[in-house]
């Protein structure tokens, strides 16, 4: 029985890496920065978001190298965008979760601006610069999200979530492992309940409502998180401060490696 489930697995492992092949040869010659792009890691991630369907995944790619050659997330740079991150309502923690994935920190109540475009560009930047940070051989971050401060005022437009979930679940496949929304109030569920519709299955999946007298669901996040790290908005024993002089300069260095990576020209 066990001969025969190894067997199984071996199998599932050499038709996975032949579609994985079969992709690479079917989106054809690349280079420069999409070259760089196209690990088979990242094919992988691809076909997992098309179950496995190489034409599917195909036109999924190539729909994120389209994007990426005009919106190019790798060639933002910390100050184009560190005015939206002034109150930190979204940042990098300090800490990774307990499969040591980067963690971002979402604060929906310190929303502090108003123009849909930027505000996407500066998750962009941060989704690529938690990718920078992954450990090695890990794939996937995940997010807390604190809904302190949270009103109709500091919510962002259904639109405004439309073309985030859209550019996470078509540029970023897989990319997310969890997202927990930590005590959420009433009027944010209603939100959710129309941006849910934008959302895949997978994606769905994906999001987790905590809420402290809910026990079951303060012990899934702490399956994901050590109560140490955690921060006190989350139920952990951690103090949260975001300190936006000394962010900048850990993104500020992050933009000289992210540079690094891509092969572009550090300008004095």
């Amino acid at each position: 029985m066990f001969l025969w489930r190894g067997h199984t697995q071996k199998d599932d492992s050499e038709q996975r890496d032949a579609k994985v092949s079969e992709l690479r040869a079917a989106i054809g010659p690349l280079s420069g920065r999409s070259l760089k792009y196209c690990t088979d890691a990242c094919l992988r991630r691809y076909l997992e978001a098309r179950n496995w369907n190489v034409d599917k995944a195909k036109k999924m790619l190539a729909e994120t190298l389209k994007w990426r050659s005009t919106y190019k997330p790798e060639e933002i740079r910390w100050h184009e965008v560190a005015h939206e991150g002034e109150t930190g309502k979204v940042s990098r923690a300090s800490f990774h979760d307990r499969q040591g994935r980067t963690v971002l920190i979402m604060r929906p109540g310190m929303q502090n601006t108003t123009s849909a475009e930027n505000n996407i560009r500066h998750l962009v930047y941060l989704l690529e610069n938690a990718i920078l940070n992954l450990s090695e051989g890990e794939e996937q971050m995940s997010w807390l999200i604190d809904f302190t401060g949270f009103s109709l005022n500091t919510n962002v437009p259904v639109r405004t979530a439309r073309d985030i979930i859209y550019i996470l679940q078509g540029h970023y496949p897989e990319r997310l492992a969890i997202a927990f929304l930590y005590n959420p109030p009433r009027i944010f569920e209603a939100f959710y309940k129309a941006v849910r519709y934008f959302l895949d299955r997978k994606t769905a999946q994906k999001v987790k409502f905590v809420y402290p007298k809910n026990k079951d669901s303060v012990e899934l996040m702490k399956s994901y998180f050590d109560v140490e790290n955690l921060p006190c908005e989350f139920g952990g024993k951690a103090t949260l401060k975001y300190d936006h002089e000394e962010f900048s300069r850990l993104m500020a260095q992050d933009d000289v490696k992210t540079a690094k990576f891509w092969g572009i020209d550090v300008k004095p």
